[in-house]
């Protein structure tokens, strides 16, 4: 979730393809590339992504153009593609259009200077709070000193660059939230009850700690899924977390978190006994099919078992053989109790008085069991509310499940991946100017080998890091622009001296621009409530 960490390097080996006005938004990651068979996302690695694509199948990482249409005046970078997918994404846009509640947050891990990779982050976090959004930039602290071994000296240098470069870019500090994880005391106590939750052994499958993994890493991930859930403290609201997809590890436990925390559960079911998801499918199956031939007779259990038994296939794998005969068995032993739709409530946490109160909140009709209550009459939109209005009058957290939504990484300079380690592949937000300039007109490019073959063939806009610059950040918010480039670049009429001589001559005012606004903040840091001198001890 930091950067470097929640956000990671933003930096990677892809490019976006095209703009929405030359093409359709290439959200699905583009080309396969040779040799990527699998994806491993790792937050503190050096990897890169290779396949957008192979992150919706293995980890079920959504495409963003399904979501798209729902956003209210989306920002560029979700129009031109760089921000490709999501998670629940959906609950957050229906809070803009609603005008609900809603947060962003994101943080950043102090090990170094912000360049214009975290620009992508601070844009994302910046264009939701101007939506509404609560916004919460945190400094991961913690995690800096814990995974990367920094002192406090140096960590407090790097903290206020990245929050200097944060305001610069237009967070409002008047209606957002700043802070270091070291100094709030909140995020450290929730972190403190999430841990409960969690485990050494989950902990060593999902990041590949081991026996040498020191204790204090391990606390700094459970802080991190504090920092993401503590937008909801004093009040449960959809909350994004903008993320590299290397992040996405951290989101999906502090979903899970979320869920084990929660005093309810809601669920669909189609009878009393529950059913794990395979089995609830076919359940669902069965009573689809059988409503249609038989509209005007009650569907029984016993009914949907003849059903599957009847459609049980040879050859079916062990797997699937076994689900079946599972979902067959649970239905033969409900015998003629109906099948009927129904969203049911499942007791995870509550107190008593908790799921006395929950019975008491369902109107309608509904059925009553020691550990759930199936309500016939509310969405399950509707039950999730109620049960989380009920649980928050009675103590509980309530959160929501946190959403996220996935950039690109940005391609280095000199080619392959974009490393802080690396100054010739990254312009800092602190570069000077002219240097910016001069990183550019270094920068490597998708053009032809000569002049006569970029007018004959076009260049290459997809592969080059020159145009990424125009579509991510030098093009701002004009499409027109960034097309036109695109277009130009593609059909052979521009050629990279041009090309990069003006793309440096933007960069060059961009950093000139927002280093005058640094210097504007720094003399009214003072006013802000966040230290940047850590109290810790200076090891």
């Amino acid at each position: 979730m930091t950067h470097d960490s929640f956000a990671g390097d933003s930096a990677g080996a892809e490019s976006p393809h095209g703009t929405d006005e030359t093409r359709d938004v290439a959200t699905d990651g583009g080309a396969d590339a040779a040799g990527a068979d699998s994806v491993t996302l790792d937050p503190w690695g050096s990897s890169t992504v290779s396949d957008y694509r192979k992150l919706f199948d293995q980890f079920g990482i959504e495409t963003f153009d399904e979501v798209l249409e729902e956003v209210p005046t989306p920002h560029y970078l979700m129009r031109r593609g760089v921000i490709f997918g999501h998670r629940e994404y959906r609950a957050v846009a229906r809070a803009m259009r609603d005008d609900d509640p809603f947060a962003v947050l994101s943080g950043f891990m102090p090990t170094g200077d912000p360049h214009i990779g975290h620009k992508l982050v601070f844009d994302e976090i910046i264009w939701h709070q101007r939506q509404g959004g609560d916004a919460y930039g945190l400094i991961a602290d913690l995690e800096a000193h814990s995974a990367r071994g920094l002192s406090w000296e140096e960590i407090d240098e790097h903290a206020r660059n990245y929050i200097l470069s944060l305001l610069a870019l237009g967070f409002d500090p008047e209606e957002g939230d700043l802070y270091r994880q070291s100094t709030n005391r909140e995020v450290q106590d929730l972190a403190f009850e999430l841990g409960i939750e969690a485990n050494f052994s989950e902990l060593g499958a999902i990041y590949d700690f081991d026996g040498e993994t020191d204790v204090s890493h391990m606390q700094s991930v459970i802080t991190q899924m504090a920092d993401i859930l503590y937008p909801q403290l004093e009040e449960p609201k959809p909350t994004v977390i903008p993320v590299g997809p290397d992040q996405d590890p951290h989101v999906r436990l502090a979903r899970d978190l979320a869920a084990r925390v929660q005093y309810f559960g809601v669920t669909e079911a189609y009878a009393s006994f529950e059913t794990g998801p395979k089995e609830g499918a076919l359940v669902a199956e069965a009573y689809e099919v059988l409503c249609e031939r038989h509209p005007d007779e009650t569907i029984r259990c016993v009914d949907a078992a003849n059903y599957l038994e009847g459609e049980r296939e040879e050859g079916a794998t062990d797997e699937t053989a076994t689900t079946l005969d599972s979902t067959i068995t649970m239905l033969r032993e409900a015998g003629k109790e109906p099948l009927r739709p129904r969203v049911r409530i499942v007791d995870r946490n509550a107190t008593e008085d908790a799921f006395e109160a929950l019975i008491e909140a369902v109107d309608g009709e509904k059925r009553v069991y020691d550990e759930h209550i199936d309500t016939f009459e509310l969405a399950r939109e509707e039950a999730e509310d109620l049960a989380r209005e009920v649980e928050v009058a009675h103590g509980g957290y309530g959160f929501c499940a946190p959403s996220s939504i996935y950039h690109r990484f940005m391609t280095g300079l000199t080619g392959g991946k974009m490393s802080s380690s690396v100054p010739a592949s990254h312009i800092s937000l602190l570069d000077d100017p002219e240097d910016g300039y001069d990183k550019v007109k270094a920068a490597t490019t998708g053009g032809r080998e000569t002049a006569e073959k970029q007018r004959e063939l076009g260049g290459k806009a997809d592969e080059c890091p020159v145009y990424e610059l125009y579509a991510y950040l030098l093009a701002d918010a004009d499409d027109d622009f960034a097309t036109e480039v695109y277009e130009e670049c593609v059909g052979g009429e521009r050629l990279c001296g041009g090309c990069k001589e003006q793309a440096a001559e933007l960069m060059e005012e961009f950093l000139e621009d927002h280093q005058e606004k640094r210097e504007e903040w720094a003399e009214k840091l003072d006013d802000l409530d966040i230290e940047f001198d850590s109290p810790r001890a200076q090891t």
